[in-house]
């Protein structure tokens, strides 16, 4: 058994440093664009006036980021060979999140709205894996050049982690000569719409509520006649691009299917076990920021006459803390590596327990790391001239969304006790 991270990844986190220093920190220097990421960083980056979406210049400043990193090679590391990247692992993105993570925020890395020099797009694994060879041809371009980009419709006002009981409903019907479906319903949290080509709107087409078969996902587009922004929703950690959106009477051709009709939910599980795995080594990348920061001042800072680490008070939460990250990183390597060994659909059938420890453990441990944090540095921890009440502030949504951390444990425990998974025939004498 050996735990050493291959000599390729290495290096290539390397290579990465030399190229945040040499490409990204001088832009993230220039023309006061320090003011997103400091104590301005929430009011520089929300146009408070146009419905608390991203300021123009904030979103252009992150694509040139996104664009050096493009033509330096970075940027599409984890998509498929065949699609134009470099087929990187998910143990290697686990590893390259966790450690861009750890740098803190910084224009090379801001997880607010998922920007990274090594991008984070599980949409392009999953429409390599569900799309049709006709989808294929008839897309594929598109989506590697960027030319269409997605929301995720998944979620519901009235229906969030119970999504096979959502009330969007897709019908067929025939317009002019052409066969299609009549979408009506509403989506909440449809992240990027402000900016997508399209939508991807998960929809029932037979079945009854609650059945995991009969869901379709539509590719459809974002000003497609029917198609309404209702309203951005202001979150704690601002600026907004999550809008409700409303589906009325949107028609779409057959083509505009994504995938195999009734078969739109595994789609739905390709996106969020991607996510969930990065999502984690990318919580514990800024749980371990906010720990060794806090190390940091606490060897500096002398309250009294002594350095503030010399009380146990302030050394013990962050041994517990530190022992919490060490034992997850080794959960989170080992995961991503199974994921890596087996077939992309067979994950959710065979691990996706662990996929959901990693990630509901994280998404906890990265909040308890920069409460702590803001304790050990007091006042000025509390304050916005530190990072970790945005921080906290940013990952705390991420024990609601990408599955609850609740739902994600009902998951594990669906696993532990044989009700799916691949203990299921275990307990069937039950």
């Amino acid at each position: 058994m050996d735990f050493a991270l291959p000599e390729d990844l290495v290096a290539y986190l390397a290579e990465l440093d030399a190229f945040i220093d040499a490409e990204i920190k001088p832009l993230q220097a220039k023309d006061d664009n320090e003011r997103f990421f400091d104590h301005r960083r929430e009011h520089a980056r929300t146009d408070w006036d146009n419905q608390g979406l991203p300021r123009p210049e904030w979103e252009a400043l992150l694509g040139e980021a996104r664009k050096l990193a493009d033509d330096a090679g970075h940027y599409r590391y984890a998509w498929p060979k065949e699609m134009g990247g470099k087929g990187g692992s998910n143990l290697a993105m686990a590893v390259i999140r966790e450690h861009l993570a750890a740098k803190g925020l910084g224009l090379h890395n801001d997880l607010q709205n998922e920007h990274s020099i090594v991008g984070n797009n599980p949409f392009i694994l999953m429409f390599k894996e569900f799309a049709t060879p006709e989808q294929f041809e008839r897309y594929g371009e598109q989506v590697k050049s960027g030319a269409i980009r997605t929301g995720f419709g998944l979620t519901e006002p009235n229906h969030g982690s119970d999504a096979t009981f959502m009330e969007t409903r897709a019908v067929p019907e025939e317009k002019d000569g052409v066969a299609g479906w009549r979408i009506n319903g509403e989506k909440m949290w449809t992240t990027g719409m402000h900016t997508a080509s399209h939508c991807m709107v998960f929809a029932r087409t037979s079945g009854a509520d609650g059945d995991a078969a009969g869901i379709t996902v539509f590719l459809v587009a974002a000003d497609a006649p029917g198609v309404k922004i209702e309203e951005y929703l202001w979150t704690f950690n601002m600026p907004t691009d999550h809008p409700r959106v409303s589906f009325t009477d949107v028609w779409v051709p057959d083509e505009a299917i994504w995938g195999v009709v009734g078969r739109g939910l595994g789609l739905g599980q390709s996106f969020v076990h991607q996510n969930r795995i990065r999502q984690a080594a990318s919580s514990l990348g800024a749980a371990v920021f906010c720990i060794e920061e806090s190390v940091r001042y606490a060897r500096t800072r002398k309250p009294f006459g002594k350095p503030l680490s010399d009380n146990q008070a302030i050394q013990w939460p962050l041994v517990e803390l530190s022992t919490q990250c060490e034992m997850l990183r080794l959960l989170i390597r080992k995961t991503a590596w199974e994921m890596d060994r087996l077939p992309h659909k067979e994950v959710e059938r065979q691990i996706s327990d662990k996929v959901s420890m990693c990630n509901y453990w994280g998404n906890r441990l990265v909040c308890e790391a920069a409460d702590r944090a803001m304790q050990v540095h007091g006042g000025i921890g509390y304050s916005r001239h530190k990072p970790f009440e945005h921080i906290y502030r940013h990952h705390r949504r991420y024990r609601i969304t990408e599955g609850s951390e609740e739902i994600q444990m009902r998951k594990v425990a669906a696993f532990l006790f044989g009700y799916m998974g691949p203990r299921k025939a275990e307990f069937a004498g039950l």
